[in-house]
């Protein structure tokens, strides 16, 4: 298990937790610099909150935790957006690290609630392991739409 230090990134600060999510899940293309202002903004209104991993100064994992108001519940809920650890970093606790960190983060906004969904078999498992349950009376719908230049 590897030592890590898991930090709430400010807007100010955001370009090392940012260029690890473009190489790792954008292929390396950058953002696009109207995006990364409105996530600016969303952590600058604290509705989004980027938790990254560092190593000896060096990002290798970060997590990115949206909160909102959910009417059901009558109360704040999170959803974990993204959560990436490098590939040599995998297996050494740092994915724990960062959702014991979403936990904590969670308990001081009072939020009970905090959702992931996954692709693969592989984060479902790391999930499971770490107590999230499936929610067998959820079901994801998606629809794109075509955006005009």
């Amino acid at each position: 298990m590897v030592i890590v230090q898991i930090t709430s990134v400010p807007t100010t600060k955001l370009a090392a937790p940012l260029k690890l999510l473009e190489e790792s899940l954008r292929g390396r293309e950058p953002l696009p610099s109207a995006f990364v202002e409105r996530l600016r903004d969303a952590v600058e209104a604290e509705n989004l909150e980027v938790l990254a991993a560092r190593e000896e100064e060096r990002v290798i994992g970060v997590a990115v935790l949206a909160y909102r108001l959910n009417v059901s519940a009558a109360g704040l809920f999170a959803s974990i957006e993204e959560l990436y650890v490098r590939p040599e970093s995998r297996r050494r606790g740092v994915g724990r690290a960062l959702l014991e960190a979403v936990a904590e983060r969670c308990k001081l906004r009072g939020v009970s609630y905090v959702e992931a969904q996954v692709e693969d078999d592989g984060a479902a498992t790391f999930y499971s392991a770490l107590g999230y349950e499936p929610d067998s009376g959820v079901r994801v719908f998606s629809r794109s739409y075509a955006l005009e230049g």
